[in-house]
């Protein structure tokens, strides 16, 4: 019944013109968490070439920035000679009809005690504590926040990060939310993530990208790894993490190593809205409010040191299909 219905379901987005191919869409149909079968890890599925097509901006004029670019993605198995193809549709976040609001948001709570005595080992555990690499192993093409928080988080960008930066996008995707002129105003963009596919998508890395598990475990003893991101010190002018943070076991390790390659003076850039795999987020995010997990990602800065007083934004979009919030932490690094 289920393999019926989601056939139903995977044909019915298909008429609708869906940019996700028919495969892909069997494998986000299932269950959220849900382990792949051993027959579809067996053929290493996703680990041979991938290339892309050119672009085909959507516009409603020529003189005007498109809102939408269309292009087919074409991923090759390592064991077999055929390729799987998907459309994927990238919202720029330019020519839209939303409004955007920068609302200052004053972050309250006072951190009085020790790490170890403020949380406890349950707070950043998850449901599913497979190892996160098992998790991702099939790239996911998707948006994990609509169309507006898009456009809402690429404006901010426009205003926040200052051209010729070096930038790091941490928890990438295939998509990284930058202004369409980034890749040729920045002096580099780099990326770190999960799924080297959903990488390899993202057009946005002229500095290229690399495969970096955030919530290591060693592999025989299954016990927490150290964190390394794979770049010298002083790197970086701005780091970025969208949508990313609520997912990290050991988020104050990993601020100390973006610490370790962002300039002084250079700044971390963390966006939140509400959306998130509950399976995979640490359990004390699942009973928090918006307000709560932006004095938490505070309470990880505090923990870190070495940042100023960090500013806080609700930027979140107005329009008709305007849903999903969105909200910045914004911190910046005042010494090692």
């Amino acid at each position: 019944i289920f393999r019926h219905r989601t056939r139903q379901r995977a044909q019915k987005i298909l008429m609708m013109r869906s940019p996700f191919s028919l495969f892909t869409m069997s494998i986000l149909l299932l269950p959220a968490g849900a382990l792949l079968p051993s027959s579809l890890l067996s053929r290493r599925v996703m680990l041979g070439a991938a290339t892309l097509a050119p672009f085909y901006p959507c516009s409603a004029a020529a003189s005007e920035a498109p809102r939408y670019i269309d292009r087919e993605y074409t991923m090759q198995y390592s064991d077999a000679p055929r390729s799987r193809g998907v459309l994927l549709r990238r919202f720029t976040g330019e020519s839209t009809p939303y409004t955007f609001k920068k609302t200052p948001i004053r972050l309250v709570k006072e951190w009085k005690y020790p790490f170890e005595d403020t949380f406890t080992s349950t707070d950043f555990s998850r449901a599913d504590e497979h190892k996160d690499p098992e998790f991702y192993v099939v790239p996911r093409f998707v948006y994990h926040i609509d169309e507006a928080s898009v456009s809402a988080l690429t404006n901010y960008y426009k205003s926040s990060i200052k051209p010729n930066s070096a930038i790091l996008d941490i928890c990438s995707s295939w998509v990284s939310h930058y202004p369409l002129d980034f890749p040729t105003t920045m002096s580099t963009i780099k990326a770190c993530g999960l799924n080297k596919f959903e990488l390899m998508a993202n057009d946005q890395l002229t500095g290229g990208f690399e495969v970096v598990d955030l919530n290591p475990r060693d592999s025989i003893s299954n016990l927490d790894s150290p964190i390394k991101l794979p770049y010298p010190d002083d790197s970086f002018d701005v780091v970025t993490c969208v949508v990313s943070i609520d997912y990290l076991n050991r988020p104050v390790e990993v601020l100390n190593e973006v610490k370790r390659v962002l300039k002084v003076g250079g700044k971390v850039i963390v966006s939140q809205s509400d959306r998130f795999f509950p399976s995979k987020v640490v359990n004390m995010w699942l009973n928090m409010n918006d307000r709560s997990r932006l004095e938490l990602i505070n309470g990880y800065f505090h923990f870190a040191g070495g940042f100023e007083p960090r500013d806080c934004w609700d930027i979140s979009p107005s329009g008709a299909d305007a849903r999903d919030p969105m909200f910045i932490v914004e911190a910046k690094l005042a010494s090692k």
